[in-house]
């Protein structure tokens, strides 16, 4: 590793920090050599004379993408930021600098901070100073770089999944009830049980007009469905998820058409029959 004469006895008395981190969780389960390659950079640290217990390892942000927009969800990424501000790291190591920033908003940022505060910057072609013009002319080179290569990526990518739906021949995750048919159409599940089951939440949901009180009633009933967790119980209790988010989209014209949400058979305070929809079934929700 190339520029190790620019680490001073300044830099050895503060912290070393290793940035860890995967875009995917999928990445963190599957990719374990790239993991394993990022962890053993606290040994390169240490080889370049970093005390072991001032090697510190930022890994809070394995799974969670670094594109623009998701600064706000890389916590160990502000950690890091915070560490440099106060003065307290003296290299910054990682494999790649996309593993940083695949933003130039947020690669200047720490680059300006890292050349107020003397920081030095680290992967695996060499050592940067970022106070140096010519190496902060190649880390913003790095970082453009990078960014740039998650748009080609993205580009790729989108446009064989269009080139595949053009063909028919794309197919994404079905709700719950729902399967491809051996011709490749849309079909209800095979499973009789499962079809019954999708009828009756939706059955009961364009009765009361309401995702929420859809779960409330089928409590009552002894109904109970499984929530997100998998388990039973009555707290949490909902309908599954893709059904839940088909009813709670099909209600914006369910409150136009439904003739139970209508407002012509609202019924007087008064009337004997104020607490039931036009269905006759007792009304749950303050819309039916």
């Amino acid at each position: 590793m190339g520029g190790v004469e620019k680490i001073s006895a300044d830099h050895l008395a503060r912290v070393a920090c290793t940035y860890v981190r995967q875009s995917t969780l999928a990445q963190t389960r599957n990719n374990s050599e790239s993991l394993e390659l990022q962890y053993e950079l606290r040994e390169r640290a240490v080889a370049l004379g970093w005390p072991p217990e001032r090697v510190r390892a930022i890994d809070q942000d394995l799974g969670v993408s670094a594109a623009a927009g998701a600064a706000a969800d890389r916590e160990g990424f502000r950690e890091l930021v915070a560490e440099v501000a106060l003065g307290r790291v003296g290299l910054i190591l990682g494999t790649w600098v996309s593993r940083l920033a695949r933003e130039d908003s947020a690669w200047y940022q720490l680059l300006d901070l890292c050349a107020l505060t003397a920081t030095l910057i680290a992967d695996s072609d060499g050592i940067y100073d970022p106070a140096d013009y010519s190496d902060r002319l190649l880390l913003g080179l790095k970082g453009t770089i990078s960014e740039a290569e998650l748009h080609l990526i993205k580009g790729r990518l989108i446009a064989g999944l269009r080139h595949k739906a053009a063909k028919g021949e794309l197919r994404i995750a079905l709700p719950a009830g729902f399967d491809y048919a051996p011709d490749g159409n849309v079909a209800m599940s095979a499973d009789e049980a499962v079809r019954e089951a999708v009828r009756a939440v939706f059955a009961r949901f364009f009765e009361l007009c309401s995702a929420r009180q859809t779960v409330l009633s089928l409590r009552e009933d002894g109904l109970l469905c499984r929530g997100a967790g998998g388990s039973g119980g009555s707290s949490g209790c909902r309908p599954p998820t893709p059904p839940c988010t088909t009813c709670r989209s099909a209600s914006r014209s369910c409150w136009r058409r439904s003739p139970c949400c209508s407002s012509r058979t609202r019924r007087p305070p008064g009337s004997s029959d104020a607490g039931c929809c036009a269905t006759g079934r007792p009304r749950h929700g303050r819309r039916c």
